[in-house]
């Protein structure tokens, strides 16, 4: 209920001190790969990879003749940076007006931080991408990383069906059913002794339809004190398989569920914190300013702000948040996906 000017007239109002994001959602799996990024040290990353046996062994006695042929077993992947920006502009009457002594929040730090989040948030989609958009100069993402050849040929300029070692294994759900026995399969078609994937992702309602294939002692959890007084629960927060955590992500290909071993995938990052620019800075993702997010659970994704660039004829400021690199691995074979995923 408003008030009327009675009170209106004589009484100030008082801004909560924080920004609450109603619009971002989760973007698991870009925020932990931006998170561990590690940093591009050339023009390109290069990953040597051995795709072929040698020489065939062969057994012997005395004199028989031993093998003295070569075979050229190893080749490079190689990926090049990518960037993405989104712009952050300020008018300069906005500026004047919100450096009073009533100022709350800072205009240009909500700003910059509110931006980069918006930048996150893009680059999430893209991750899940097939880098083809924008004529190929989006981030490459799990659609390439993740395929048998299909749908991405090459990956890190390699052909995959004369390199069959990075295709991965892609699994289309028969009956659109997942089940325990397939996802059992999946994990057993990239796994090797203890080179094992490390965690899964998919998207929200899949994650739903895994928690359903639960046994019923599985899915009800209950808490005993003295008798008759107990509690009972059901449903989870998190959920696990074979020892690997399952991440529903906002982003994820709807029914598709991704097997990835992290220790073969990684965002490599370039340092793009130009001298051209005066004032180029990190940018702090997280912060207190904002709050209904989940982007204060990292403080930095690899951003830079270029600072301020005059505008020749307004009283008014441009900028820049970038970031370069790419998603890479060095590995395509040790990743999975069950695809076409609608029920159990």
């Amino acid at each position: 209920m408003a008030f009327n000017n009675v009170v209106d007239t004589i009484t100030l109002e008082e801004i909560v001190p924080r920004v609450v994001d109603t619009v971002l959602r989760a973007n698991t799996f870009a925020t932990k790969m931006l998170s561990k990024t590690k940093k591009f040290d050339a023009a390109t990353q290069d990953f040597p990879i051995k795709f072929q046996v040698g020489t065939a062994i062969k057994s012997f006695i005395g004199f028989d003749q031993l093998p003295t042929s070569f075979t050229d077993t190893r080749v490079l992947l190689k990926y090049n940076p990518r960037f993405a920006t989104v712009n952050a502009a300020l008018a300069g009457t906005d500026l004047v007006a919100n450096n009073t002594t009533q100022k709350v929040l800072d205009l240009t730090k909500v700003e910059m931080i509110s931006r980069a989040q918006d930048l996150a948030d893009g680059i999430g989609s893209m991750l899940w991408g097939t880098g083809t958009g924008n004529n190929s100069k989006d981030f490459l993402g799990l659609g390439a990383i993740v395929d048998n050849g299909t749908n991405v040929a090459t990956i890190g300029g390699l052909s995959r069906s004369t390199y069959p070692t990075l295709q991965s294994t892609v699994t289309a759900a028969t009956n659109g059913t997942l089940s325990l026995p397939v996802m059992r399969t999946m994990f057993n078609n990239i796994a090797d002794a203890t080179v094992i994937p490390t965690r899964m992702y998919t998207d929200y309602p899949t994650w739903a339809l895994f928690e359903q294939l639960l046994q019923p002692q599985e899915k009800i959890m209950k808490e005993i004190n003295i008798v008759p007084n107990y509690k009972g629960y059901e449903g989870f927060s998190g959920l696990v398989y074979a020892g690997l955590e399952m991440v529903p992500d906002r982003k994820a290909t709807a029914g598709y569920l991704y097997f990835l071993n992290e220790n073969f995938l990684d965002f490599y990052g370039l340092d793009v914190e130009l001298d051209a620019f005066e004032g180029a800075k990190k940018v702090d993702v997280a912060g207190k300013l904002f709050t209904g997010n989940s982007y204060n659970e990292v403080s930095s994704l690899g951003f830079y702000w270029t600072g301020f660039i005059k505008v020749n004829n307004q009283f008014a400021f441009n900028s820049f948040i970038v970031l370069g690199g790419n998603l890479v691995t060095d590995n395509p074979r040790r990743h999975g996906v069950i695809t076409g995923i609608t029920g159990i």
